[in-house]
């Protein structure tokens, strides 16, 4: 029986321990440059070490109804919307490898053909607002599983035609709700929200959700990702 994550406590809880470790890396690289560095980084670890303890992958993010979906959905990114990637969909292959049997090349196409998972679920930003929308597409699980992957591995990592990365845990990667998003209310992704394809984890705050996906890797290396490396608390689970 799954249940639903209290998105309201836990929440502000797990997301200000993730803001609170990124600002008090920010000042400390402008005050003590090298003296507290490792004290905070050790901050933000325990931060991620209490967020995975309290992960249940048999909970899932609340869903809700098609009547509560947010018009306009707002963009989020890390440039302008006017530079996001027009990516060449015939060109495009979904690489999945690392720790795996077989190294897939997916088209979009081929990504259609297995079976889609569809969710109506919030989008939530560290910056403070949120926004629920509806997304479609294969489970990540799926595709893992297909390409024989050591389920065993650490991580996952997603990197990205705008040169975007980020990584999370397998139990993260292996929940049924964590899925690469082909569609977006029921068409294709619009450009500026991921097309052709992203990573939609709501049981993750938004800067999780990677779009314009190209490659996926299986790996017990860390690898953190774009704003983790600048701070960010890496796990930002909800």
């Amino acid at each position: 029986m799954r249940h639903e994550i209290d998105l309201s406590r836990r929440a502000v809880l797990t997301g200000l321990a993730g803001v609170g470790s990124a600002a008090a890396l920010g000042g400390a690289s402008i005050m003590f440059p090298n003296a507290n560095r490792n004290i905070l980084q050790s901050v933000s670890y325990w931060n991620d070490r209490t967020q995975h303890f309290l992960f249940d992958p048999y909970k899932s993010a609340q869903t809700y109804d098609v009547s509560t979906i947010t018009s306009p959905f707002p963009f989020n990114g890390f440039y302008p919307q006017s530079l996001a990637p027009n990516v060449d969909i015939d060109a495009w292959r979904l690489i999945v490898g690392g720790r795996t049997s077989k190294t897939l090349s997916m088209t979009v196409s081929d990504l259609r053909q297995l079976d889609s998972e569809s969710q109506i679920t919030r989008l939530i930003c560290i910056e403070g607002w949120s926004a629920v929308g509806q997304w479609s597409g294969p489970s990540v699980r799926n595709l893992l599983e297909r390409a024989q992957a050591d389920l065993s591995s650490r991580y996952v990592e997603f990197h990205c035609s705008d040169g975007y990365w980020t990584s999370i845990d397998m139990a993260s990667a292996l929940h049924p709700q964590t899925i690469i998003a082909l569609d977006f209310l029921g068409r294709p992704l619009p450009t500026a929200f991921g097309r052709p394809a992203r990573l939609r984890i709501p049981t993750k705050l938004g800067f999780k959700n990677a779009k314009h996906i190209e490659r996926v890797v299986v790996s017990n290396d860390w690898v953190g990702g774009y704003w983790e490396d600048k701070g960010y608390n890496w796990f930002a689970g909800l």
